[in-house]
């Protein structure tokens, strides 16, 4: 049976929409925790899986929970007390400033300098003392009572002042509202002169880094701290490499460009792992962390994956609620922890586990996948033929599925998490079913066919798109996904569009030149990613009714709905407007780049008007405009030329596409 064999179902062509990013290139643990707290303290045992929407205030319970707490775990009376332990000083303090520098980004190094001083300081009165009043309080109201005392908070952040007279959690939820993504008024990181950077990192190290963290901290203020801290250290390993070149500079532009590509990668991503926690739940978002760990460690039992299972989502709330001082501290014991056990885990962590802490999590987290076991024996027996499946399913329906979600992933790295979600959601109807007839094992004796159609859907799109791209090369792929789209959400900016149309083509671009048992995940990974931010923008600018459901029904379904959505019909057009459609000069000195957006642009202004119009509309107005261009760029008088056509094929289009004057 191809759909849950021990071999893969034939192999993934590629795929048209989805989130995890390449599969075997990163993505695994976005977070971590450790060794200690973890094995000392058993995290809700219960399994977690759901293939719909699971309630998106779920996130915000265990919210309140966390930044009520006093101290989180019981064997530690201040909790400051113990990451300070735990981390020791100098990475406390860096993580310190980094929380600071996130959420006051107007502030100067020196004034935060003095925050992070108050903070330390109460930190080490705490380890000599934790009965002390003080000590007892969670890390974030600590955090948060110190940026409330700044003088003239008010003056600098205006309304964001007002959080302070909120109680937690609404308080740090308050706050990190106010935060500003690559804010126009922080400016990127200045390097020293080369003449002096080299001097100064030897004199000054500490100030140096220090403020290298607190320039990307600001500019970043959602980036893990974990994740800053490793980008120091790309930074100090540049500086050390780059200052025994000759040209120091040149040696550094390389190597910086290099670091703030892999920043963006790391927070759009990070971005995307919190927006997904906040929107569907913590269910799904394990359900979809459990596929990508199966994914990543098929060797490991299922004990330990459920294990690193729950202490993930932990830190990623504990991340995505900016409480970095934990989410630090946290990451690095659980990466700990898979160190200490590397044969349980995985034969890709060993180069990882012999870096330093702040440079180790990322590492494992980049990681490839491990290599699968030879020997996995096919889940036909267990899933299908097996006549006591509906006894385990109803005995403990979230246990059952979760080990049907290891078990499948495990054996099929060449899918997606989503996928695999859609795979498991289909399982779990078929069950739910068949399980209430008289003879469910023959009822669910076809659930070959019923997974298959998951896995051919998603194939196919990745399939014709990839086809597609290769075929007729990146313009003419974007322009077909610009009439796709335009038809599907015509209210969206005709530069959104556009937008969108790029980010899309450029997963094409990067996912179907792999080979194909990648392509599907990189696909499905990326453009779950890019339907994110749409939904993102869909929340604060509501688009149409069919925009609203494919966000909001189903993480593991979003991409088949975008997929499937049709044209609009609720859509009334706005008046047809021939300023909209101007043409001069500019088109004959244009670059073919700047000559094709302008195309486009064309093409969804007109799509705008009539989101109904058939292909052959759109290639007779796309070949008029095309001729238009080429016969008046040829002319001595080019203006005349262009308002005379111009109006012409205004005109033609107009009755082309039914539009009356």
């Amino acid at each position: 049976m191809a759909a849950i064999s021990s071999s893969p179902p034939r192999r993934a062509a590629a795929l048209w929409n989805g989130g995890q990013g390449d599969s075997r290139g990163g993505g695994g643990l976005g977070v971590a925790v450790g060794e200690r707290r973890w094995l000392g303290r058993a995290a809700a045992r219960r399994p977690l899986w759901t293939g719909r929407v699971a309630a998106s205030n779920e996130m915000a319970g265990e919210g309140s929970r966390n930044l009520q707490r006093v101290a989180r775990d019981t064997e530690h009376k201040s909790e400051i007390a113990h990451r300070y332990n735990d981390l020791k000083e100098e990475t406390f303090k860096a993580v310190t400033m980094i929380t600071f520098a996130q959420y006051l980004q107007r502030c100067s190094y020196d004034g935060l300098s003095k925050l992070v001083k108050d903070v330390v300081d109460l930190a080490q009165k705490c380890v000599a003392n934790e009965d002390a009043p003080e000590c007892t309080k969670s890390l974030p109201s600590i955090f948060l009572d110190e940026i409330c005392q700044v003088d003239k908070l008010r003056d600098s952040y205006g309304a964001m002042a007002d959080c302070c007279s909120k109680a937690d959690p609404e308080r740090n939820d308050c706050f990190l509202s106010f935060k500003v993504q690559q804010p126009d008024f922080v400016q990127p990181y200045q390097r020293p002169a080369s003449d002096v950077i080299c001097t100064e990192y030897q004199d000054n190290r500490v100030s140096l880094l220090g403020h290298f963290i607190y320039a990307v901290a600001r500019r970043n203020p959602f980036l893990y701290a974990p994740t800053i801290l490793s980008l120091a250290a790309d930074y100090e390993h540049a500086l050390q490499s780059c200052c025994k070149e000759t040209d120091v500079n040149a040696c550094l532009d390389e190597k910086a460009a290099a670091i703030k590509a892999k920043a963006k990668k790391i927070s759009v991503m990070q971005q995307y792992s919190c927006g997904i926690l906040q929107k569907f739940g913590e269910r799904t978002f394990q359900a979809d962390k459990l596929a990508l760990l199966g994914q990543k460690y098929p060797k490991a039992p299922f004990s330990e994956i459920i294990k690193i299972l729950q202490r993930i989502k932990g830190i990623y709330k504990e991340c995505c609620e900016g409480d970095m001082v934990e989410c630090m501290d946290d990451r690095a014991e659980l990466i700990t922890y898979m160190c200490s056990k590397q044969e349980v885990f995985s034969s890709k962590i060993k180069d990882c586990c012999q870096k330093p802490i702040v440079e180790r999590s990322q590492c494992v987290i980049e990681a490839d996948f491990d290599d699968k076991p030879e020997d996995l024996p096919s889940l036909v027996e267990k899933y299908i033929q097996n006549k006591e499946v509906c006894k385990s399913f109803e005995a403990d329906h979230d246990a059952f599925l979760s080990e049907f979600i290891y078990d499948y992933s495990r054996r099929h790295p060449e899918l997606s998490t989503q996928l695999i979600l859609r795979i498991t959601r289909g399982y779990e109807t078929l069950l739910e079913k068949c399980c209430k007839t008289d003879n469910p094992a023959e009822c669910y004796g076809n659930a070959q066919e019923d997974l298959n159609k998951h896995i051919k859907e998603t194939q196919d799109v990745v399939k014709t798109n990839c086809e597609l791209l290769t075929t007729h090369g990146e313009a003419d792929f974007l322009k077909a996904l610009l009439i796709r789209y335009t038809k599907k959400m015509p209210q969206v900016s005709t530069d959104t569009l556009l937008e969108i149309g790029k980010k899309m083509t450029d997963v094409g671009t990067k996912c179907c030149q792999l080979p194909e048992d990648r392509r599907l995940p990189c696909s499905e990974g990326y453009l779950s990613v890019v339907i994110q931010d749409m939904c993102r923008r869909q929340e604060t600018t509501p688009v149409n009714d069919n925009v609203s459901h494919c966000c909001s029904d189903s993480y593991a379904y979003r991409r088949p709905c975008f997929t499937a959505m049709g044209v609009d019909t609720k859509y009334v057009p706005p008046p047809f407007d021939p300023e909209m459609f101007s043409f001069d000069e500019k088109l004959c000195t244009a670059s073919p780049a700047e000559r094709d957006l302008g195309h486009m642009k064309l093409l969804v202004n007109l799509i705008k008007r009539k989101p109904q119009m058939t292909e052959e509309q759109i290639k007779t107005i796309a070949d008029g405009f095309t001729a238009m261009v080429d016969k008046c760029c040829k002319q001595s008088d080019i203006e005349t030329c262009f308002g005379e056509e111009g109006a012409n094929l205004i005109v033609q289009s107009r009755a082309t596409l039914g539009i009356g004057v």
